[in-house]
């Protein structure tokens, strides 16, 4: 089951927000907070980046289980859960919305 509880659910970007590449990483920042609010600052490793980057566009949990599956050579038990993992986290904080 997906963090929506259905498995067919696509996600995308917020539009609210203002990523950015930094060293390796992405650092997130929501546009709606208070401006000193440290605790609206996200970032996100390697892997959190990749699947980042392809919300840009709207895509299932699966399409993205399957892409960090191939491009980090993970189980696809592995990927799945981290993944899933992710999108709750992203969608507990308003950075990805259903599509």
């Amino acid at each position: 089951m997906s963090p929506a509880g259905k498995g067919d659910v696509r996600f995308v970007r917020s539009t609210d927000l203002v990523s950015r590449d930094i060293a390796g990483e992405t650092v997130v920042v929501p546009i709606c907070r208070g401006v000193g609010d440290l605790d609206s600052i996200f970032t996100f490793n390697t892997v959190g980046t990749h699947v980042w980057n392809l919300l840009t566009e709207s895509r299932s949990e699966a399409e993205l289980t399957s892409s960090v599956s191939k491009r980090f050579q993970v189980s696809e038990y592995v990927a799945q859960s981290d993944v899933r993992i992710f999108l709750t986290d992203l969608l507990g904080v308003g950075l990805v919305r259903a599509a």
